[in-house]
């Protein structure tokens, strides 16, 4: 028996044929461009097109399908809310997934991406074993996969961990409105944006953003390393918040663990140790005594091997 774990992004979709033993056997990887819509639907529906095929050749029963969204599964009526997504405010993913099966008696399970990091570092990261842990996905956008007591934490409408919305910081301003306070200075396309904030800002800066460098996550990190003084601010707002961000997680919800994921902490992990430091000041004492802070061990996978295990488990 053979299972399909998808992981849509922002900017990429990641699929893999999963054995009932957990084992990745076949991976498929797109890159979305700049499609949108229904265009992103048809290059979702051609992935598992093509993992249907894989399976059908070792003779496998595909069983089910499980698929990570970057935003909100509305349970209700099967639609997702993907704001990183053109034309995904209302997106009818299961309507179009189960005319695409229909016949194949193959069920269908989708999540979010907070929920599916969280359950794939239960199921093969740092989360094993626990019944209260967090996982912070701090990307394209920011997000937090809740487990609480052994089940996710959904809200009454599917919308709970959406913490790029975290007021971090005051007085309101009208540019937190599409994305949050959070998510504006502290997720991947925040760094950059408070990144050209600051040079609008800096007449006199003389730096490398000045000289040509792309103005992204990866080199705003590196250069924070390098000195950059544009970088050392923005890099150490951000840190500022992921501390803080982190310790309000700790003072609501008492977890176990706080693991950090997503595509900036693949670099941002040098940054851990502030990030406690930061932490500590805010947060509820004797709980943030007992809480481990650590980054995924599954990296990139964590929402694809969530994926895999909605659609296992």
């Amino acid at each position: 028996m053979s299972f399909i774990g998808l992981d849509l992004g922002a900017t990429k979709i990641n699929a893999a044929l999963f054995s009932d033993s957990g084992e990745i056997l076949i991976t498929s990887n797109h890159l979305i461009g700049n499609k949108e819509g229904f265009e992103i639907g048809l290059l979702i529906q051609n992935q598992i097109n093509s993992l249907i095929l894989e399976s059908d050749k070792t003779g496998d029963l595909l069983h089910s399908l499980g698929i990570s969204v970057p935003g909100i599964f509305y349970s209700k009526s099967g639609n997702v809310w993907a704001p990183n997504i053109a034309g995904w405010e209302d997106y009818p993913l299961l309507h179009e997934l189960e005319t695409l099966l229909e016949g194949r008696q193959i069920k269908i399970r989708i999540d979010s991406d907070r929920a599916c990091s969280i359950l794939g570092e239960v199921w093969k990261g740092n989360a094993k074993g626990c019944k209260n842990a967090i996982f912070m996905t701090v990307g394209t956008g920011i997000g937090a996969g809740i487990l609480i007591d052994g089940q996710i934490l959904r809200g009454a409408n599917d919308i709970a961990g959406c913490i790029g919305w975290m007021a971090l910081d005051r007085p309101f301003q009208e540019k937190y409105t599409p994305c949050g306070c959070y998510e504006y200075y502290a997720s991947g396309e925040g760094l950059v944006r408070f990144a050209n904030e600051e040079l609008q800002q800096n007449l006199k800066y003389s730096g490398v953003f000045n000289d040509g460098m792309e103005l992204n996550a990866t080199n705003l990190i590196r250069e924070y390393e390098a000195g950059d003084e544009v970088a050392q601010v923005v890099i150490d707002r951000a840190i500022e918040y992921w501390g803080m961000a982190t310790a309000n997680l700790v003072s609501l919800f008492n977890p176990e663990k706080i693991i950090f994921g997503g595509g900036v902490f693949g670099k941002a992990d040098r940054f851990l140790d502030r990030i406690r430091v930061e932490a500590r000041k805010w947060a509820q004492p004797i709980g943030f005594s007992q809480v481990s802070i650590e980054v995924s061990a599954i990296g990139p996978l964590a929402a694809l091997y969530g994926a895999g295990y909605l659609a296992i488990k």
